[in-house]
C-alpha cells in the first residue's frame, strides 16, 4: 500500500479541509457492498463508490491513499474502558500472564526492584482461578514480595484486590469497613478505600502518560471512539476530567464520559454535566462481579455460601432513572448477577410508569454487563428500550464448562449467561466493549468472541458483531448517524491488512441468502477461532489521522 504525500495543513483544524480519497481497495458500506473507493471531505464520509468512478475525485484530492486490496472499515468504538487503569497496566506491572502463584510474586518481587521512585506498586489482572494453588497471595507473600512497601493488586475483574500491611497503613479505619478481610482479597467499600489511596498516590505525570498509553493503543487497534466509565468508587473528578482535557487537546480516540454517581435532582445532573459527562451512567453498581464472589444472585454460589452484594436496590434505581430522565440525561447501572438485572428491570420499569415508558425508552439508557440474563429480563430490556452494553471476551476469557463461571455458578447456570443472539432476536441494542483493563483492548477478538459463543444458541454472526462494535457504540450515545461509512457520517475508519473476505454465520439458522454473494452483504474478515486476525494500518478519527504504520 503507498499513500501520496499529503499538502501542508491549512490554518486552524488541521484536518477540517482535507480531501483523501482511497482507492483499489475493499470499503465496507453499506452504500455499496461492491465499494473499492472512498472520498473523505471536511472530516465526513463524502462518496463510496467503484474503481472506476474514482478517477474523477483523484484530481481534487489532497491525499491520494492506493488501498493495495486493503480493508476500510468504519472504526470500532469500545463502549466501556477504564482509561487510566488500562495505562497503568499498560505501563505497569501486569499480572495477566502470570501462570502461578509464585509467578505472580516473582513478578511483583522484579516490579518492586525495578521501580524504587514508585509512592504505590500497582499491579492488575490477576486470576487464581486459572493458578494450580487456586488462591490468592496471602497479605505476609505480598508483604515480602513488595520488600514492605505499598501495593495495590486488583484482581482481573477489578471488584477486589490484595494488598499490602504498608498500603492498609496508609487508610486509617479500613479494617471496620465492609468488606474488609484480616488476610484475603478486600471487596465492597474496603477495597474502595485502598484503591482510593493507592491512585491518590499516582503523580499528574504518570497518570498523563497512562492515558496517553491507553489511547495509543486503541488507536493502533483501529479504536477511533472509547467510552470513558468513571465515577467516585472507580477514580476520581480531577482524574476524570484531566483524561477529558488530553483526549480534547491531542490527537487521539474520541473519549465519551460517563460519570457514575447518583442523581436525584436537576442540579445533580447539571453537576455531571459541569464535569464534561455525557450520562450518569457506566460503573454505577447495583452488584460486583462474579470472579469476586459479588455478583448479586437469586440463588447461592456453587462454591460460597452467599448470593453476593447488593449495592442499589429497585427504589433507587428508579429514583435515578426518574431524576435522569427529568433532567434529560442518559442513566445507567453496572448489573451482572440476575438478583442485579431483575432489580435494575424493576427500578426502570417504575420510572417508566411514573414518567411515561415512551419518555424513558427516549433516554436510552443502558446497562452494563448483563451477563445473567434470564427471558423475562431480556423482553423487559427491549420493552424498556434498554441498552445492552456487553463485554463477549468475558465469555472467551472465563466461560465454557470447565471456566470461572461454570465453577463459580455450575455448570447449568453458567451456560445461560451473555445470551447475545437472545437480545438481538428481541430487538435489544447492543453496544460492545473490552472493560479494559478487565479484558484487553481487542476488537476483532471481541467480534470473534460474540459469534464463536462458549454456548452455541448464544452465537451471533460476525456482521452482527461487527456492528454491535461500530454503530451500537454510537447508538448507545444517541447517535445514529455514525459507526458506518456512508456520505454524510463522520470520517472515523480505519485500514486493515487481512485476508480473503467471508460472510460468517454461527449456524444455519442464519438464512442462507445472506451469505451468497449475490446478496450484495459486504463481507469481513475470516475470524474462525485460529485464523489470523487483521492488522491495523491506519485509524482516522473525524478525518484526522490518529495512528499510521501505512509506510511501515
Amino acid at each position: 500500500m503507498t499513500a501520496e504525500r499529503p499538502a501542508p495543513a491549512p490554518e486552524g483544524d488541521p484536518h477540517a479541509h482535507r480531501t483523501v480519497l482511497l482507492r483499489r481497495g475493499e470499503v465496507h458500506s453499506p452504500a455499496d457492498p461492491f465499494a473499492t473507493a472512498m472520498v473523505v471531505e471536511k472530516g465526513h464520509i463524502a462518496w463510496v463508490g467503484s474503481e472506476g468512478a474514482a478517477d474523477a475525485f483523484a484530481s481534487g484530492a489532497d491525499e491520494v491513499v492506493d488501498l493495495e486490496g486493503a480493508l476500510v472499515t468504519p472504526a470500532f468504538t469500545d463502549a466501556h474502558v477504564h482509561t487510566t487503569s488500562t495505562g497503568l497496566a499498560l505501563t505497569g506491572l501486569d499480572l495477566s500472564a502470570a501462570r502461578s502463584l509464585s509467578e505472580a510474586l516473582a513478578l511483583l518481587r522484579a516490579h518492586s526492584a525495578a521501580h524504587p521512585e514508585h509512592r504505590v506498586l500497582l499491579g492488575h489482572g490477576w486470576d487464581a482461578s486459572r493458578w494450580p494453588e487456586q488462591r490468592p497471595p496471602s497479605r505476609l507473600e505480598l508483604d515480602q514480595a513488595a520488600g514492605g512497601r505499598p501495593a495495590y493488586l486488583p484482581r482481573v475483574d477489578v471488584h477486589s484486590a490484595v494488598v499490602t500491611s504498608a498500603l492498609l497503613d496508609l487508610v486509617p479505619g479500613v479494617a471496620g469497613l465492609d468488606g474488609y478481610h484480616p488476610d484475603g482479597p478486600l471487596t465492597r467499600a474496603a477495597h474502595h478505600a485502598v484503591r482510593a489511596a493507592a491512585h491518590g498516590a499516582v503523580t499528574p505525570a504518570q497518570r498523563a502518560a497512562a492515558q496517553r498509553a491507553a489511547l495509543a493503543r486503541a488507536a493502533s487497534l483501529g479504536i477511533g471512539t472509547v467510552h470513558e466509565c468513571a465515577g467516585p468508587d472507580i477514580s476520581d473528578e480531577g482524574d476524570f476530567t484531566a483524561l477529558l482535557a488530553l483526549a480534547a487537546a491531542e490527537p487521539g480516540p474520541r473519549v465519551l464520559g460517563y460519570w457514575a454517581e447518583e442523581v436525584a435532582s436537576a442540579k445533580d445532573a447539571q453537576r455531571i454535566r459541569e464535569l464534561g459527562a455525557i450520562g450518569a451512567a457506566g460503573d454505577l453498581f447495583v452488584d460486583g462481579a462474579l470472579g469476586s464472589h459479588t455478583a448479586c444472585l437469586h440463588e447461592p454460589y456453587a462454591d460460597a455460601p452467599h448470593t453476593g452484594a447488593a449495592y442499589l436496590d429497585a427504589a433507587a434505581v428508579a429514583a435515578h432513572v426518574t431524576a435522569c430522565t427529568e433532567a434529560g440525561l442518559q442513566a445507567g447501572f453496572h448489573a451482572i448477577g440476575d438478583a442485579a438485572l431483575s432489580a435494575v428491570v424493576e427500578g426502570v420499569r417504575a420510572a417508566s410508569q411514573r414518567l411515561g415508558l415512551a419518555r424513558v425508552r427516549a433516554a436510552r439508557h443502558r446497562v452494563e454487563h448483563a451477563e445473567m440474563l434470564t427471558p423475562e429480563t431480556v423482553a423487559a430490556f427491549a420493552e424498556l428500550g434498554l441498552t445492552a452494553s456487553v463485554q463477549p471476551a468475558f465469555d472467551a476469557a472465563w466461560g465454557g464448562d470447565c471456566g470461572m463461571y461454570a465453577q463459580r455458578l455450575g455448570v447449568e447456570r453458567a451456560r445461560t449467561l451473555n445470551p447475545y443472539a437472545a437480545l438481538l432476536r428481541a430487538g435489544v441494542p447492543l453496544a460492545f466493549g473490552s472493560d479494559s483493563p478487565v479484558t484487553p483492548l481487542d476488537p476483532w477478538g471481541t467480534v470473534r468472541a460474540a459469534a464463536f459463543h462458549h454456548t452455541p444458541e448464544h452465537r451471533i454472526s460476525v456482521r452482527a458483531a461487527f456492528t454491535a462494535h461500530t454503530r451500537g457504540g454510537w447508538r448507545a450515545v444517541g447517535r445514529d448517524d455514525a459507526g458506518v461509512l456512508v456520505p454524510g457520517a463522520p470520517a472515523d475508519y480505519a485500514v486493515w491488512h487481512t485476508g480473503e473476505l467471508v460472510v460468517q454465520a454461527p449456524d444455519d439458522r442464519v438464512a442462507r441468502w445472506s451469505t451468497d454473494p449475490r446478496s450484495g452483504t459486504p463481507g469481513l474478515p475470516d475470524l474462525s477461532p485460529g485464523a489470523d486476525l487483521p492488522v491495523c494500518l491506519r485509524t482516522v478519527v473525524f478525518g484526522q489521522m490518529v495512528f499510521d504504520r501505512l509506510n511501515e
